[in-house]
């Protein structure tokens, strides 16, 4: 089989499967996917045609590609991925960017609750080294993950620790408490695409408003004065967001839309 044969296995022409197949076998036979196309004739390899099978095999019965290649680009960095991480979205890159946004310290000491693969902490890090980032997980195989993502960048001043939202924190202060949050609903019907992903990184109670709840309403004791708190959500539930925030007691509160146009980021400022 050659390229041009393996890339014709699924999907057509211009569809997104025939995009993931030209990701797939970029990873396997280490050409870049844009010259794919110019190595048409080349034969692949039988082990490279196995892997590619099986590869194609795994995505058809609905794992993400990142798990099969246990990589997921994000920001400027190419992330390791497991099955103890979500993969990382690009809307989610709306957050780094509304945080970059921010009016704030040169040295200002930041926290990204529920760091996962550490896409949020190490793209800050990546563009602020003068910040101070701390990045926290409950669940340590996945903070593993996180950690090595930060060697591979040469990011390892970000502090990683391990522990539920703030509890590993004790009396820190942070100019910024960053998160993206489980806060799916349980009954929410699109749950059934993500099947394969951690559930306990994507579902929370109170219709997924639980840990945004938590979040908005404990970290009031871990900002600086003017401190900010800037969230993920689903694109249903900026109304409800900002509501939290606003009964907190927050101020500036706003939300961010993500590159489909829907509400995806909210943020306030602790006045206090």
């Amino acid at each position: 089989m050659n390229i041009a044969q393996a890339l014709a296995l699924r999907g057509d022409a211009e569809s997104y499967e025939r995009q993931e197949n030209a990701w797939l076998l970029e990873h396997i036979t280490q050409i870049d996917a844009f010259d794919l196309p110019l190595k048409k004739t080349l034969e692949l390899t039988a082990e490279q045609e196995q892997a590619y099978r099986n590869g194609l095999a795994r995505i058809a019965a609905g794992e993400p590609l990142a798990y099969v290649t246990g990589s997921q680009p994000f920001w400027t960095l190419d992330l390791k991925v497991t099955k103890d991480t979500l993969v990382p979205r690009p809307d989610t890159e709306v957050l780094v960017e509304t945080v970059l946004k921010l009016d704030l310290p040169e040295d200002a000491r930041i926290v990204d609750l529920g760091t996962g693969t550490g896409a949020i902490a190490l793209s800050l890090a990546s563009e602020r080294p003068d910040w101070s980032i701390t990045a926290t997980d409950i669940y340590a195989p996945t903070l593993e993950v996180a950690q090595f993502n930060a060697e591979k960048h040469d990011l390892e001043h970000v502090r990683f620790v391990c522990g539920s939202w703030f509890k590993p924190l004790g009396r820190e202060f942070f100019d910024v408490i960053v998160s993206n949050p489980p806060y799916i609903d349980a009954e929410d019907i699109h749950m059934q695409d993500l099947a394969t992903e951690p559930e306990r990184a994507l579902v929370a109670d109170k219709q997924g408003l639980a840990d945004l709840e938590q979040i908005i309403v404990q970290g009031k004791k871990h900002l600086t004065v003017n401190g900010w708190v800037v969230l993920e959500h689903g694109y249903d539930q900026g109304d409800a967001v900002r509501h939290i925030f606003t009964q907190a007691g927050y101020k500036q509160v706003r939300t961010v839309k993500d590159y489909g146009g829907n509400d995806r980021v909210t943020l306030g400022q602790w006045p206090h």
